[in-house]
């Protein structure tokens, strides 16, 4: 089997990457002349340069590939035109190039994300049969990547993938919430639980893996998650035993970080970069329920994720200290 892999030098490509080569795939990785390949470099993959403003680019990259794994987009943006940009226009071109260049082709896959559905009410989790209500530009600009992907499944066959907050070697989002538990402060976003879902990325890309080859997932959406529902406050304590350390737990009122973060959208602005928190990450972060059910994934492609939170989180701070992201 060959597979076409975008987002092969970010967090969750270059898990995907290895994990195909594992399972003995040919692996191409799309990159642009500017892209670090610091996860990927030394792997036995084909590089092939496109641009995704530019489908006639696109064509070596698709061309000869059983499997499009769609992973790469945009997390962090200076402007909402950025978020569809990377992650609307470039499924869109990614999906054009295919049907025009592999009409064969027997699954492009979209990793998209539970913030294109939008977060759960009350204490019930989100499934695949929720409508959509994403709250921010991102989850706004991953719920039209599903839709153009939905709308060429006459094309195409299709798979969706939405996994939950996602963490592991490499990540850099979650690795925050770690650093500041290892300097001994554990911030607690208001004053009430705030329930979620995790993934580890081992776990994800397996997930990944399984619904793209299983006849069953042509034209599906799952969420890979584990099946359990967790709080911060107990990834926290979690946290603090593995590393060893005393914690000051800290809760911040919802209206001091939305304060924080308009001023942190303000510099990030002036200096022309995307901000590491502004106000649409506070919105995500006020909200109480950002839980979904795995239960279809596990119905009808037999999955189930393998690592426990506490397993994961040691497997993720071992990676952290032998890399020196963590002391």
């Amino acid at each position: 089997m060959k597979a076409l892999v975008t987002g092969s030098t970010g967090f969750i490509g270059s898990h995907l990457v290895e994990k195909l080569l594992e399972r003995g795939y040919q692996v191409k990785c799309l990159i642009r002349k500017t892209t670090k390949l610091e996860y990927v470099k030394d792997l036995p993959v084909e590089f092939v340069e496109g641009d995704f403003d530019n489908i006639e680019s696109l064509r070596a990259a698709v061309e000869g590939v059983d499997y499009v794994f769609h992973v790469g987009g945009v997390t962090k943006s200076k402007d909402k035109e950025g978020y569809f940009k990377g992650n609307y226009v470039t499924t869109k071109n990614l999906l054009a190039a295919a049907a025009k260049y592999n009409p064969g082709v027997k699954r492009f896959t979209l990793v998209s994300s539970l913030t294109a559905v939008g977060p759960g009410s009350g204490s019930e989790p989100v499934d695949e049969s929720t409508s959509y209500h994403p709250i921010t530009t991102y989850g706004k600009s991953k719920m039209e990547a599903e839709k153009e992907c939905l709308a060429r499944t006459s094309d195409i066959p299709i798979t969706i993938i939405r996994p939950p907050a996602v963490y592991g070697p490499r990540d850099k989002d979650i690795f925050e919430f770690f650093k500041s538990i290892n300097e001994h402060l554990l911030p607690m976003a208001g004053f009430s639980k705030k329930i979620l879902s995790f993934v580890h990325a081992y776990d994800l890309v397996d997930g990944i893996i399984a619904a793209t080859e299983h006849p069953k997932a042509v034209n599906q959406i799952y969420f890979i998650s584990n099946e359990d529902v967790y709080n911060w406050e107990l990834v926290g304590e979690i946290t603090k035993r593995i590393l060893g350390r005393w914690v000051l737990k800290v809760r911040i009122p919802h209206s001091v970080l939305y304060a924080a973060a308009a001023i942190s959208e303000s510099i990030a602005r002036l200096r022309g970069k995307a901000a590491l928190i502004n106000i649409e990450k506070a919105r995500d972060g006020v909200q109480q329920n950002w839980t979904c059910s795995p239960k279809k994934a596990s119905l009808e492609l037999g999955f189930k994720t393998k690592l426990s939170l506490e397993d994961g989180i040691a497997n993720t701070i071992e990676w952290y200290k032998k890399n020196g992201w963590l002391k």
